[in-house]
């Protein structure tokens, strides 16, 4: 029976490595699907889709990162069957990063690396008021100026209204988030920002430094908060050197480092 949580490709594409994809506040696997065919045959592009959106939107979204992680690794082994890394952006971040945390406390795997964008790292306080108490004008049009959410949803009141709890319940999820217990991951760790991304600056991603035990790499793009969209090219490129990287690593374990930052 086909996994609610993880979207595997519907066929074996035979990749050395699989990555599990979290995306934005309001996000889910639409987002990531152009990236399939453009990570082939290097990686294999899964993304983890939450309850309350696309294929899960009649269910009730989820509002604490805890109880997101402890499902997610509940199905997560199943998929477990090659070496894998995790992918995140801005919510999706610390979903990664905590879920990479459980999987490693609780002994079901390590990931080769964990990639982490448009977030400021889990220990530095918000820039800003949280946005999930705001009434829902005020609420929409603060999600209309950071430019996640299509813009047929925002201007449809009848997919608004479908859509809103959904979209409030991952932006208090994002907003509450306090790091979880535990130790820091025993992987590297890559970070990604636009250059003009108006809610994470490079400096707070720099931050993302103290999650791990091991190497630490920092690169900025041109772009604002979703730089990512489509298939970016660069990015692409960097994940893939990473991943060829954190492969090395693996195979041959080198002393803990850091490792700098790349504008």
């Amino acid at each position: 029976m086909p996994d609610a949580w993880v979207q595997r490709p519907a066929e074996e594409t035979g990749a050395p490595v699989r990555m599990f994809c979290f995306a934005h506040a309001g996000g889910g696997r639409g987002f990531f699907a152009p990236w399939r065919a453009a990570l082939l045959p290097d990686v294999e592009v899964c993304p983890v889709v939450l309850p309350g959106r696309e294929t899960r939107l009649r269910e009730r979204p989820l509002t604490r990162v805890e109880d997101v992680v402890d499902r997610v690794c509940e199905v997560l082994p199943d998929h477990l069957d090659r070496p894998f890394a995790l992918f995140g952006h801005s919510m999706g971040s610390v979903l990664a990063h905590e879920t990479a945390r459980a999987l490693h406390g609780a002994g079901l795997g390590t990931p080769l690396g964990l990639f982490v964008s448009g977030r400021r790292a889990p220990h530095l306080p918000a820039r800003r008021p949280p946005l999930h108490l705001l009434a829902e004008d005020a609420f929409v049009t603060e999600v209309a100026r950071l430019g996640g959410t299509p813009h047929n949803i925002l201007r449809e009141p009848g997919l608004l209204r479908l859509f809103l709890p959904t979209l409030r319940a991952d932006f208090e999820l994002n907003e509450t988030y306090r790091p979880l217990p535990g130790a820091g991951l025993p992987c590297p760790v890559s970070a990604f920002v636009g250059a003009d991304d108006p809610e994470a600056a490079p400096e707070e991603l720099a931050g993302w430094r103290e999650t791990t035990t091991h190497g630490f790499s920092l690169r900025v793009f041109h772009g604002d908060h979703f730089y990512l969209k489509g298939t970016p090219e660069e990015l692409f490129a960097a994940l893939r050197a990473d991943l060829r990287r954190f492969g090395a690593h693996a195979a041959a374990p080198q002393p803990t480092g850091r490792e700098g930052i790349t504008p």
